[in-house]
């Protein structure tokens, strides 16, 4: 096992002597690495705030080994593998990609984390790696490391949703792309969806050893070694397919009550996406529910861009009253120049509808 960090090569040996650390990316990733194999036995880490206040919590080794052990497993990682570790190691989605390699002995080569991580410069094969849609976005449009992409035996995608553009442009590759579903609570991801090739699915497989369920609110509850055995009762509302499969339908806090009808903000994402890039626009979006006199929430779908032309806004209009009813159409169209976003990335949906409700009052 060795790790390749900062220009050089690091070895368990270097790692495990090594006396001071920088308080910068390459520092700290180093000190986790030396607490690790030092056999530390708690971890804290913090949550990404994307739907609630982020969070310190404690997770245990045995959490977090049997996490890696599941991976690996599922996706068949190897000692003579070589990862590549381009998300921040701050956060659980970068740090698991550390623990992945050092419980299964694999090499790894770590950059700090940007659009494209090929930009830089290193002639070994990755066999492994783990993304968040921007970045594989960004590799997509690089010839050179679309060819590097498909030298690996798996690729790990999450910390956002997939756009439909995106899952299009990966059905060209033969490198299996898994979608993440998982949280800081689960120790990263408990079930994997292959999102191309002849292996692809509708559906989130879970990882050996996990159990899930529904609550009474038809949301996902998970039992498994990543928590220690106990049943984590999630605000993700799901159908379950099986004991091992389900469909992910969104969370429990985004949905919208309008004139008693109970509306899932991501099914209204879905076609909106859909909506616009048929259209030939290029934009995040997300769906809100206002406060409204009549209605009790009214329908808000953002756009992440400037003002569009009203002949623009009542086509996009005109698109959902072929695929809605009348209470799930937006009722209105509002626009922000730039999604605010957590430190993971992810968008904050949480400020958008708080600043939005003010201005609505205003």
């Amino acid at each position: 096992m060795k790790f390749y960090l900062q220009n050089k090569i690091w070895d368990k040996n270097k790692i495990l002597s090594q006396k001071k650390f920088r308080p910068d990316y390459f520092g700290q990733t180093l000190q986790f690495c030396q607490d690790w194999l030092k056999g530390k036995q708690e971890f804290e880490l913090q949550t990404s705030g994307s739907t609630g206040t982020p969070k310190p919590i404690l997770v245990q080794r045995s959490q977090m080994k049997a996490s890696a052990k599941a991976t690996a497993k599922k996706l068949n990682l190897q000692a003579e593998d070589t990862a590549l570790i381009c998300l921040n190691t701050n956060y659980i989605a970068g740090k698991m990609m550390l623990v992945r390699s050092l419980e299964v002995g694999m090499n790894a080569v770590i950059f700090e984390p940007q659009a494209n991580p090929f930009t830089n410069f290193f002639p070994e094969k990755f066999t492994f790696t783990a993304l968040v849609p921007m970045q594989l976005q960004s590799i997509l449009e690089d010839k050179s490391a679309i060819e590097k992409l498909e030298k690996m035996k798996a690729i790990l995608v999450g910390g956002a949703p997939v756009s439909q553009e995106l899952e299009m442009k990966i059905q060209s590759l033969s490198v299996p792309i898994y979608a993440t579903y998982g949280m800081t609570e689960t120790v990263s991801h408990i079930a994997l969806k292959c999102l191309n090739g002849s292996q692809k699915q509708s559906f989130y497989e879970t990882l050996p050893a996990v159990k899930i369920g529904q609550d009474e609110r038809e949301c996902l509850t998970i039992s498994a070694p990543m928590t220690l055995g106990k049943i984590l009762i999630t605000n993700d509302r799901v159908y379950l397919i099986s004991k091992e499969k389900f469909e992910w339908l969104g969370r429990i806090d985004n949905v919208i009550n309008s004139g008693g009808i109970k509306i899932q903000a991501e099914k209204i994402e879905e076609i909106a996406l859909k909506i616009l890039t048929k259209m030939g626009l290029k934009m995040r979006c997300i769906t809100i529910g206002i406060p409204d006199k009549k209605l009790g929430q009214k329908v808000v779908l953002v756009l992440e861009s400037e003002d569009l032309s009203s002949t623009i806004q009542e086509e996009i209009y005109h698109q959902f009253q072929e695929k809605l009813s009348r209470y799930e159409c937006p009722k209105s169209i509002q626009f922000l120049s730039k999604f605010p976003e957590t430190p993971t990335g992810k968008i904050h949906r949480l400020e958008i509808i708080q600043n939005l409700k003010i201005s609505e009052m205003a």
